[in-house]
């Protein structure tokens, strides 16, 4: 049995589109969306339909949040405002409803899936560093849990200590715990301007990251068209 898990789309079809065709020729049978459908891209309707579509397990993300609900939008980049601010007017109180009714955390067979923290899961905080990682390990009760949120891809393992692995596969061992960032399906940050999610392939006890070229210049041309800010539409095309 083998799970894509993917999260931070922020309403990028295009890379969506690409992330769901690539793990189903991996053969994924089930899917996992750890939030941030919404924000920043200018296909916040159609990336909703499409996750709510898969049936699958999801939980909130902090966009996902703030674009579902009323409160002020004080304290955001100019460039998150200005995408909060398009993406509400442009989804229903339907599609508000069921993204303000997602749930934070939630176990999945036997693996946890959250947004940001596991310590603080609603206070949206960044796991970017082993220390971090710590914190989080300290709430988690599973083997294995799957985050978002930075929009970097990475490895955390635990045993006497925690450590932070490179690479883009990993092998669970029994005793450990693992930490696992999937990445951004629409707005990676690592300098790697492909979409990133996970595998996780329970039989083999393997996780795969995967990066998946897609249509940039597509998603693109849609942020400029929508009156969405050209740093927007220019920050894909360098993984920034």
């Amino acid at each position: 049995m083998k799970f894509a898990i993917f999260g931070d789309i922020h309403a990028n079809l295009e890379a969506l589109n690409a992330v769901l065709e690539d793990a189903n020729e991996n053969d994924c049978s089930h899917f996992v969306c750890i939030g941030d459908i919404v924000g920043y891209n200018a296909n916040p309707k159609e990336c909703l339909a499409a996750v709510k579509g898969l049936d699958c397990p999801v939980v909130k993300g902090n966009h996902d949040e703030m674009v579902a609900s009323d409160i002020e939008l004080v304290g955001l980049n100019p460039l998150a405002e200005q995408s909060m601010t398009w993406t509400r007017e442009n989804l229903t109180q339907e599609d508000k409803t069921y993204l303000i009714n997602l749930k934070l955390v939630r176990q999945v067979r036997d693996f946890t899936i959250v947004h940001a923290t596991l310590d603080s899961p609603e206070g949206w905080g960044y796991v970017t560093s082993k220390f971090h990682a710590l914190e989080s390990f300290g709430y988690q009760y599973t083997p294995v849990c799957f985050i978002g949120h930075t929009h970097v891809p990475a490895f955390y393992i635990k045993t006497s200590s925690v450590e932070e692995l490179g690479g883009r596969v990993l092998d669970i061992e029994n005793g450990k715990k693992y930490l696992i960032n999937v990445g951004s399906v629409g707005q990676p940050r690592d300098g790697d301007p492909r979409a990133s999610y996970c595998i996780y392939d329970l039989g083999g006890q393997r996780i795969l990251n995967r990066r998946v070229e897609y249509d940039i210049k597509s998603a693109q041309r849609k942020i400029i068209d929508a009156g969405l800010s050209d740093k927007l539409a220019d920050r894909l095309s360098h993984g920034k």
